[in-house]
């Protein structure tokens, strides 16, 4: 196991950008929110009765 102090040292600067696929990543919550949601009104048309 390495000492500590032998760990590579991080380069300073500022964060990066946030790009098109940290973007779709919140499309795709935004959307599952969205079908939890209309599933569970849905299922409240139905007093949550499976078939």
């Amino acid at each position: 196991m390495s000492p500590r102090s032998s760990s590579p040292r991080k380069v300073k600067g500022p964060p990066p950008a946030p790009d098109v696929y940290v973007g779709l990543l919140f499309v795709s919550v935004a959307a599952l929110i969205v079908g939890v949601t209309l599933l569970i009104l849905e299922m409240g048309i139905y007093e949550w009765k499976m078939p």
